[in-house]
């Protein structure tokens, strides 16, 4: 098999054995209320309440300072968004989509002229990597995405229902 449908098979593999552990896995899993990402810290929270239940580290976007203002711009949006939809078919580890752009990015990318862009995701790391794992744990790597590791986008998959606000900071 090439390592891509291996890929896919172990995402299936992971979310079949979560569906089948039921009431054991959601004694052990809490599902968040909300996320928040700390750009500044390259770090994401899941949270209930004011209570964190996990925080991970994060790769961004190639170009990390800033807002994303454009289509192209290497950069992860700043704002409050919500998970919309999963992707398990994505050419990362599983992907959750992020609402960007929001009405204020259209806004403003209109009031620019410019294209603000979309398909911002969190996701895991590429099933056919060109690079070393450590690349992509140690730099931020994405087009402007959101990215973690594959156990903990596994986590971020089963602790999030769809429609979870997002608040990405600086």
């Amino acid at each position: 098999m090439t390592r891509s449908i291996l890929m896919k098979v172990r995402c299936v593999l992971v979310l079949a054995c979560a569906c089948l552990a039921g009431n054991a896995l959601a004694s052990n899993l809490e599902v968040a209320d909300r996320v928040v990402v700390r750009k500044s810290e390259r770090k994401l929270l899941l949270l209930r309440g004011e209570r964190v239940l996990r925080s991970m580290d994060i790769a961004l976007g190639l170009s990390p300072k800033g807002a994303k203002y454009r289509e192209g711009d290497f950069r992860t949006p700043e704002g409050s968004y919500r998970l919309t939809s999963r992707n398990a078919n994505s050419e990362y580890y599983l992907a959750l989509k992020v609402s960007y752009p929001n009405p204020v990015d259209e806004q403003r990318a209109a009031a620019e002229g410019v294209s603000p862009g979309g398909l911002i995701m969190i996701h895991g790391q590429p099933n056919r990597p060109s690079k070393p794992l450590d690349y992509y744990q140690k730099n931020d790597w994405t087009n402007g995405c959101i990215a973690v590791s594959n156990s903990d986008m596994v986590d971020i998959w089963l602790m999030t229902p769809d429609d979870t606000p997002i608040h990405i900071l600086p």
